[in-house]
């Protein structure tokens, strides 16, 4: 991207460097063919990012960095936007009645997760090591060729299997969402029950040859058990709006040549 195509942007007499907007453009989405696009949003997103800091400093606002993580630390301008923004944002609690009122908008949005009852055959292989996965890859499709999909065929296969699992036929028992590996779970979402994945499913595991015996799908939750998750969503939700009208009324009273507030 050639930065000489873009004007400065200049905040308050604040020059941002074009070398820091277009880091910063790495951040952001934008269609191939619109580069620029990406660094418009890198653009606002330092806009904002050295109003807040200016009003910062213009309080007096100092802050300590917060361990984010074992070892790793907010840095010193981040802990003073955090700080601003905790004196400057208020929101008013969420009230029961505006907690129930979204919850009955459509309570089918909050039930417990689908439990699968799963069997498999594992044909474990390095998938990075491409001889070891074609040879454990031909022996996963002639596994399957002699299936005929039946519960009790598919246990006598199971014996064959690479997973501890072949004692019990390949049976793993109840599973739901985030017990096993992505490309595993996502074979069983596009299975019906009684089922078998028509090809085997590759993960770093090896080769499996999945079956879906039976689903248990989620059930609606009543209230009493979604009603802090609900009150939390909308609380951060307030404060979102809270947080973007700030930045208008700095951005209200503020010089800025170069880069718009404006959505994109």
């Amino acid at each position: 991207m050639n930065a000489a195509l873009f004007p400065a942007v200049v905040v308050n007499g604040e020059t941002i460097p074009q070398a820091a907007i277009a880091a910063e453009a790495q951040n952001h989405a934008a269609p191939k063919d619109k580069p620029g696009i990406a660094w418009r949003k890198a653009a606002q997103a330092l806009t904002i990012r050295a109003l807040l800091l200016q009003e910062a400093r213009a309080r007096g606002i100092q802050a300590d960095p917060l361990e984010l993580a074992p070892g790793r630390f907010e840095r010193e301008e981040e802990a003073m936007i955090r700080a601003l923004l905790d004196v400057a944002v208020s929101v008013s609690p969420v009230t029961e009645e505006v907690i129930r009122a979204e919850w009955a908008r459509d309570p089918a949005r909050y039930h417990s997760a689908p439990l699968w009852d799963v069997s498999h055959i594992l044909c474990a292989c390095d998938p990075r090591d491409s001889l070891a996965r074609d040879a454990a890859g031909a022996r996963a499709k002639a596994l399957l060729a002699t299936l005929s999909g039946d519960a009790k065929g598919f246990a006598a296969a199971a014996r064959q299997s690479d997973c501890g699992s072949r004692a019990s036929g390949g049976h793993l028992g109840q599973i739901g969402p985030g017990d096993t590996v992505p490309e595993f779970e996502a074979a069983l979402r596009d299975l019906a029950e009684g089922a078998m994945t028509p090809t085997p499913v590759l993960s770093r595991h090896g080769w499996h040859i999945i079956r879906l015996n039976a689903i248990a799908p989620g059930q609606v939750l009543p209230f009493e058990a979604v009603r802090l998750k609900i009150a939390v969503a909308l609380e951060k939700a307030a404060w979102a709006q809270a947080s973007q009208a700030f930045v208008r009324t700095l951005a209200a009273r503020a010089d800025i040549t170069g880069a718009t507030l404006a959505p994109i």
